[in-house]
Parts: C-alpha cells; structure tokens; sequence
C-alpha cells in the first residue's frame, strides 16, 4: 500500500465521520465529475475537503496556466501532503469551508467558477450545513457551478433550496458508489 493510501486508511480510522470512506475516490468518480468542467473557461476553482489529493492532482492536470485552484481541508495531515504538491497555482487552506470567502480573500479572487466537494454534508449539523451550501452560492460566479459527491441523497434538499437548478448522477464504480449532483446558479 503506498504512503498516501496508507495515511488515508489511518486517517479514516481516527476520523471517520469526517473522512468519510476508506479509500479515496475512484478514477471513475473523478471523471465523471471533471469532465463537467469547461477547462478553457475555468480561471478559478475551488475544492472541498481534498482529502490525499487525488482530486486536487488531476484537476491541476486540466487547468490552465493561468487558472488558480483553492483547496479547504481541516485534516492537518492531508494539509501536509496538499502543501508538498508545489504548484503555485494551488492555495492550499487549513480550515473550514464554512471560511470560503476567506480562502477567496487570501487568494485574491471576488468569484469562483466551480467549487468541487466531497465532504460528508449528512454529518454536517443542519446550521453548517445551510451555511455552506450558501456560502458556495454566494461566491459562485453567474455561470458557475457547485459539484458535489456524496453516499446518500441527504444533501439534495439543501441544494434545491437554494440553487436555482441541481442535476443528479449516481456512479457506480466507487467504494462506496456515489450519488453526484451539479447544481447552478
């Protein structure tokens, strides 16, 4: 098992409520999410709780030269690993989303194109959890979206309440499978 798996794993074993999965997301995952981005358009992206950063290293992969990509994790040891990555497009945060604007702050930028997120919204308490969907809808751009990745549906009341249009998608091909809503402004 390689390092990063391994510190996944363990971390997942501390933390499991925030980690949320054992292993991180699949290729599959990954693509259908991606491939939703216009990588010509795309100048800012933002992503939620990047874990080990698989994510995080393909998304740097399709960027542009001169796109920029925040990334928001709490995990000390993931913002470690996410920080060793030295790409000076990346803004790697050690906080919580609810701070998104901060991050938006402190990289300069007023609006975001997407912001990408994985984190356990049905462990969120429901306060959290309203903050962050609109705190994203706030500092989306007019055209931008929020793509998010979860296990269950929970999120998806949130997301209607306050997006004007939320698109569903179910891949299979994770552990666990994954539900995907794209949701616009």
């Amino acid at each position: 098992m390689s390092a990063q798996k391994w510190l996944f794993v363990k971390n997942f074993i501390k933390h499991p409520v925030t980690v949320s999965s054992i292993i991180p997301s699949s290729r599959f995952l990954m693509n259908r999410v991606l491939n939703r981005i216009d990588w010509e358009r795309a100048r800012t992206i933002i992503e939620f709780g990047p874990g080990v950063g698989n994510f995080t290293k393909e998304i740097l992969k399709r960027m542009r030269p001169d796109a920029r990509l925040g990334v928001i994790e709490l995990n000390h040891d993931f913002v470690k690993l996410l920080s060793a990555i030295g790409d000076r497009r990346l803004h790697v945060a050690h906080q919580s989303v609810e701070g998104v604007e901060d991050v938006m702050r402190q990289m300069g930028c007023s609006q975001v194109d997407y912001v990408i997120s994985g984190i356990p919204f049905s462990v969120l308490p429901e306060p959290v959890r309203e903050k962050v969907v609109q705190s994203t809808h706030s500092v989306l751009s007019a055209d931008g979206s929020f793509m998010v990745y979860q296990f269950s549906r929970a999120v998806l009341p949130h997301l209607e309440k306050v997006f004007r249009k939320v698109e569903e998608e179910f891949e299979p091909l994770n552990v666990l499978p994954a539900r995907l809503f794209y949701c616009a402004k």
